[in-house]
């Protein structure tokens, strides 16, 4: 399927280059932005309260401004910004990986859409994956686990 191309590690880290270099541009130019970002793969610091996550989609739309814009930097893997949340405006820093930003807006314009994973995909024909099970196997405390499990 073709999709899969999109999901290989060089598109990944093509992709990753051009979410560090489109950001580090903005950054550079002073220029707000939006961010469209996958909620799972993000990180507050200190971490927000159940009752202000909960409310949180798949996605969630970060509109850096004002001083959110102005605490934002970033580094090769990650974009960091300060923000606040919720009626009582709690204060956290944002650790958001490259990767899982879907899109980049400027003003209402989307100018970078990301359609790769932050996680590499694991499939069957994975190698990685084929060693991890070749050494799963190769423990003989799983393999005892894992007879123990056919019993049933």
């Amino acid at each position: 399927m073709a999709l899969e191309l999109f999901h290989t590690d060089a598109y990944r880290s093509l992709m990753r280059d051009h979410l560090y270099n489109t950001l580090a541009f903005l950054l550079d130019e002073n220029q707000e932005f939006a961010v469209a970002a996958e909620v799972e793969y993000m990180t507050f610091e200190p971490d927000l309260p159940r009752s202000i996550t909960r409310q949180f989609g798949e996605v969630a739309l970060f509109v850096l401004a004002g001083f959110t814009f102005e605490s934002a930097w970033m580094d090769e893997e990650a974009l960091y910004f300060e923000a606040g949340f919720g009626e009582e405006n709690i204060g956290a820093r944002v650790v958001l990986p490259l990767l899982a930003i879907r899109q980049i807006f400027v003003g209402e314009y989307p100018i970078t859409i990301n359609i790769t994973s932050p996680a590499p995909a694991y499939t069957d024909t994975n190698p990685d994956a084929e060693h991890s099970m070749e050494a799963l196997l190769n423990n003989p405390e799983n393999q005892k686990l894992l007879n123990s499990i056919k019993k049933y």
